[in-house]
């Protein structure tokens, strides 16, 4: 009598091959339609990335012209005061630029260059900076 409870008890507590399999493929075509679309965005993934440590680093750079009453003159500056562990390099590889008194932001331009590493450039290759969110 017990024995029986036991395996009623294991049988409807378990999955069968099939729901099984039946999972494996809903799961394997879910995959099949997104990452395609997320493989295919790696570069706008990097310009949003780009976008967001600038905006972490102008908060840094924000709150040590609080504690200093005035714009780093650097980076690295940032570093100094103990408001950066390490100043970070834009999602290609390349520092970020930053000009105290730039000219096309408001108070300091901070920047990556882009894709192609280089000043100026079109589509992927822009420039991303804070001027952007000044307007």
């Amino acid at each position: 009598m017990q024995l029986r409870r036991l395996q009623r008890r294991a049988r409807v507590r378990g999955f069968t091959l099939i729901e099984i399999m039946v999972v494996v493929v809903i799961l394997g075509i879910l995959a099949a339609l997104v990452v395609p679309t997320i493989m295919d965005k790696p570069d706008e993934a990097r310009q949003a990335r780009a976008k967001q440590d600038i905006r972490a680093l102008q908060s840094s750079i924000n709150m040590y012209r609080l504690e200093n009453m005035q714009y780093p003159d650097s980076l690295q500056d940032l570093v100094t005061a103990e408001l950066l562990d390490n100043v970070p390099t834009d999602p290609w590889g390349n520092p970020y630029q930053y000009q105290k008194d730039g000219g096309r932001a408001k108070h300091f331009d901070l920047y990556s260059f882009g894709l192609d590493g280089i000043d100026g450039g079109q589509g992927l290759d822009a420039d991303i900076g804070n001027w952007h969110s000044d307007e």
